[in-house]
């Protein structure tokens, strides 16, 4: 469910001459929206990755261990960090935002053993060839170096790349993020760029600016598969990335905040008419407040699953002793067909990508006969109202909507209630 909308990716950039580029580019070829945080012209460091379909944060001559007011962003560019991973936002740091990365995830950054500015070789580690997106870069790589700190990585990382000055050159965090210590987002204009901004320093590097267009067209191929399969990615996930960065968050009190309303979802499951031995299954379960009422209806010899799109709601469901937890997309259930006799859905339908292909797929786990129960504690026109807008006529819960929906991907409707203090709509699973 995405409660966010995706508005995008956001790019933290600490120098006008420090841009994404060739990253850029690529963001915008998968119709992605950038949105620039202008650090140096004291554009504030968004608190919380909520809306963000990508995070990419860029370099700059600032040291990612140093909190001293030439670098006043860094505590909240690291919190930002910290969130994103959490939320298993797709994520991209390069050279000053890769060591932020690592020191996010628990790592270190430190001052290096001597400067590295010029065209350079990198060597793929051998993790490299299955990753997501440095698989088939060549084993040897060319690349701009312009740094002097490095960093230590966290437990857990994946190291990508390396050279023999400096050890750490790409790698991974967990399952979406990566950084490069290198300058793989240049262009002809970034390395023109970097030049007049950075005169001292490329000055040690004399063939910086006439070997470009060589070294540039054999990165460039390379260069470009990774940062499209990055922007695919993201893009691929985003509204997954915007749920989970909505409700990781909130997870861990998620069940209090709404505990008043436990008494209506056993009043709802019992709606559901099941019976003992049954399997069922609470679809975009959050911390698992159904679950015990599921269990109650179908005894110890039934089966109650509750599935979920975010980690950290599963985490929370797991620490109140719910068992039974699959981290699943609701749209694509990782569970053979016809193997439910029941599912429960609150408040979930309207708000999956497509709630077409959401009825399909529960209608394929579902045997004929089983029944589909959407609730949520909330009317239609109370939560429009406390959102402060008119009932949509294009709402899939409506029940001119709802009915056919319905019918198409295989089920009957057979009850609708949309009440003043609660909606609930049963369905039976129909084959013929």
């Amino acid at each position: 469910m995405s409660w966010v909308e995706p508005t995008g990716v956001l790019v933290v950039q600490h120098l006008p001459h420090e841009g994404p580029y060739a990253l850029g580019t690529a963001l915008a070829a998968a119709g992605l929206p950038v949105r620039v945080c202008r650090t140096w012209a004291g554009d504030p460091v968004p608190g919380s990755p909520a809306g963000l379909a990508a995070l990419v944060v860029m370099g700059g001559p600032m040291a990612a261990y140093d909190d001293s007011p030439t670098f006043p962003t860094r505590a909240a560019e690291l919190s930002l960090l910290r969130a994103a991973l959490d939320a298993e936002v797709p994520v991209f740091g390069v050279c000053l935002g890769a060591q932020l990365l690592a020191v996010a995830a628990g790592g270190t950054a430190r001052p290096g053993a001597s400067r590295q500015i010029g065209w350079g070789e990198a060597r793929t580690a051998p993790a490299a060839t299955a990753d997501p997106l440095f698989a088939e870069v060549p084993e040897r790589l060319r690349v701009l170096h312009w740094h002097d700190d490095t960093m230590d990585l966290p437990p857990g990382a994946t190291l990508l790349a390396s050279c023999d000055r400096y050890p750490v050159q790409a790698f991974r965090i967990g399952g979406s993020a990566w950084g490069t210590q290198f300058h793989l987002e240049v262009d002809k204009e970034a390395v023109d760029a970097f030049a007049t901004a950075f005169r001292e320093e490329a000055a040690t590097a004399p063939d910086l600016q006439d070997a470009a267009p060589a070294e540039l067209a054999a990165l460039a191929p390379h260069r470009d598969t990774v940062f499209e399969r990055f922007a695919t990615l993201a893009a691929i996930r985003a509204t997954a990335t915007t749920t989970r960065a909505f409700f990781t968050p909130r997870a861990a009190a998620w069940e209090e905040r709404f505990a008043v309303d436990g008494p209506r979802y056993t009043a709802a499951v019992a709606r559901m008419q099941l019976r003992p031995g049954q399997r069922v299954l609470d679809v975009g379960c959050g911390s698992g407040r159904a679950l015990p009422a599921l269990r109650a209806e179908v005894g110890t010899e039934g089966v109650v699953l509750g599935a979920d799109l975010t980690p950290a709601m599963l985490t929370a469901a797991a620490g109140k002793g719910r068992t039974g937890l699959l981290l699943a997309d609701a749209c694509r259930l990782p569970l053979p067909a016809g193997s439910l006799d029941g599912i429960f859905s609150a408040g979930l339908v309207d708000h999956v990508p497509d709630p077409a292909t959401a009825l399909r797929e529960w209608a394929r786990v579902t045997a004929n006969d089983g029944v589909l129960l959407l609730f949520h504690p909330s009317g239609r026109a109370e939560r429009a109202a406390r959102h402060g807008r008119a009932l949509d006529p294009d709402d899939p819960l409506a029940e001119e909507n709802l009915r056919p929906a319905l019918h198409t991907a295989g089920w009957e409707l057979d009850c609708y209630e949309d009440a003043a203090h609660h909606f609930l709509a049963r369905a039976v699973r129909r084959t013929d």
